[in-house]
């Protein structure tokens, strides 16, 4: 298995691992009335696994390869 499709598994299990963080019955375990600095534990939570989302995303993105000619994605010819 090439480097680039180990990496395109890995970035496939991170989505699906933070679309998992942000199911329902993961996240009702965090709605209890705590308080963060004034912003209520769920939201906290939410927004936090977004930011690592969006942080995760951008990392992989950078390490993945790009695509090169070889691998048959070339225009209409």
């Amino acid at each position: 298995m090439t480097a680039r499709r180990k990496l395109e598994s890995g970035v496939f299990v991170f989505a699906m691992f933070g679309a998992l963080l942000i199911l329902p019955p993961l996240v009702y375990i965090f709605n209890h009335p705590i308080l963060f600095f004034g912003i209520p534990q769920i939201v906290v939570y939410l927004f936090g696994v977004w930011a690592l989302m969006v942080i995760g995303a951008g990392v992989l993105t950078h390490y993945l390869p790009h695509a090169s000619d070889e691998d048959g994605h070339e225009g209409d010819e």
